[in-house]
């Protein structure tokens, strides 16, 4: 009874489910029957070939679709009906949901600006921009964790594309997530930017979890503890990377037609 309670208490809480999940499109059926528990201090992947349903389920998930059939609960809440806005405010934050870079404010006002609805100063635009200025702590925090303090003056446009990426998920941290979804997060990147948002990725995930839609295979080996591969909208394997990738059927389907 003891290690059986042990045993319990080690396994990561599912925080973020799906069962049965459906999205038809006229007579197309973009996601089918998926199924999906995403664990609590753990990086889960998505992954799949193009079309096949990552980001509908993403957008099923996040409830800017709504779905044809299924279920959707977070941290035990059934959210299957719930608008968008207030499920991030529940805590499931997808990185596109904060107009992350502002371009022409410096590194740390887009934190700033960010913190805001987390501080219930995000409809009192008529205060001055020092009105910011208590938030000056935990923005530094946030920068710190991504490793931009250096650049915490720079003006956002100046950065490069990997640090541009680095600040929109700095600015998606301030939402403080229970659930952070990440869509092809290592899009465009050079590698050492890679490495340096994987680390960052991994370090987010300690006391989060983290869904991602990545198409970069060495980083789903390397960070994430669960993987789901989908095909045609239906899921065709799932499990740790070195299970799904011996998977014959993922192999001709996705892992075979890519380099790694």
């Amino acid at each position: 009874m003891a290690v059986s309670a042990i045993e319990t208490q080690a396994k990561p809480r599912v925080v973020l489910s799906a069962r049965g999940l459906r999205r038809d499109f006229g007579g197309f059926t973009a996601v089918k029957n998926v199924d999906l528990d995403v664990h609590d201090a753990s990086v889960h992947a998505l992954i799949g070939p193009n079309g096949a349903g990552k980001t509908t389920v993403f957008n099923l998930l996040t409830k800017f679709l709504q779905p044809t059939a299924g279920s959707i609960t977070l941290m035990g809440t059934d959210i299957t009906g719930t608008p968008p806005d207030k499920v991030a405010r529940m805590g499931l934050v997808r990185s596109f949901q904060i107009s992350a870079v502002f371009p022409h404010l410096s590194v740390l006002d887009n934190v700033r600006v960010a913190l805001q609805r987390p501080n219930n100063l995000s409809t009192q635009f008529w205060r001055p921009l020092s009105a910011l200025d208590r938030l000056n702590e935990r923005a530094e925090q946030l920068l710190a964790s991504v490793g931009l303090s250096k650049e915490r003056d720079h003006l956002a446009a100046d950065l490069s594309y990997g640090r541009k990426r680095v600040l929109e998920i700095a600015t998606t941290l301030a939402l403080d997530p229970k659930v952070l979804l990440l869509d092809e997060p290592m899009a465009g990147m050079g590698h050492e930017d890679v490495g340096v948002v994987s680390a960052i990725i991994r370090d987010v995930a300690r006391d989060r979890a983290v869904l991602m839609v990545e198409h970069n295979l060495s980083v789903v080996a390397n960070i994430c503890q669960h993987v789901t591969v989908l095909q045609r909208g239906e899921i065709l394997a799932e499990g740790d990377y070195a299970t799904v990738s011996q998977d014959e059927r993922v192999r001709v389907a996705y892992m075979g037609t890519e380099e790694h």
